[in-house]
């Protein structure tokens, strides 16, 4: 069985979802089947503010980061192709969700809540989980952002399995 062409991607791919659905791994895999930079929104607000991610929260509260996530973001959605992996709330900010939806192709990674607690038990770096049930914070954030990701155009279901079935899936939606 031969792989199918990758598409022609001639904008930023934003993946967006919830904690654990697997953005970073499965966008640099895209990146790299596609033969395009892969840039982590995370990663790069670290950068930006010499800070984790955790210690931002921190300091300055939840609001101060989705403000410097959004400058992040308008920075890295400069209309060259990328796969751009999101963090779990960046898609709620209405301004990020705009200018994502404007200017590059939204992907939403769903995943039931089983997949999401395994993945994000293994890290002890995500703010919103600091002193709570895991299952209990992902079942209320998906109640409240699932609708809200499923205005991403391209959604794709990402599996427990390995998360080449999880590209594929995209390459094949990207494709039309």
């Amino acid at each position: 069985m031969t792989a199918a062409p990758s598409p022609a991607i001639d904008r930023p791919v934003v993946l967006v979802g919830l904690m654990g659905a697997g953005k970073t791994t499965v966008g640099r895999r895209l990146a790299q089947k596609l033969a395009i930079p892969f840039v982590d929104a995370d990663e790069e607000i670290e950068v930006a503010a010499g800070l984790s991610i955790s210690e931002i929260f921190a300091r300055f509260g939840e609001p101060y980061f989705r403000d410097g996530e959004r400058r992040v973001i308008a920075r890295l959605i400069d209309g060259s192709p990328k796969v751009i992996a999101t963090g779990g709330g960046a898609f709620m900010n209405e301004l990020t969700r705009q200018l994502i939806l404007d200017r590059a192709t939204a992907v939403w990674l769903e995943a039931d809540i089983d997949t999401l607690v395994d993945r994000v038990r293994r890290r002890s770096t995500r703010p919103l989980l600091k002193d709570r049930d895991p299952r209990e914070v992902l079942t209320e954030l998906a109640a409240v952002r699932n609708p809200i990701y499923a205005l991403a155009p391209i959604h794709v279901r990402s599996q427990p399995s390995p998360h080449d079935a999880t590209v594929r899936a995209i390459l094949k939606a990207l494709a039309g």
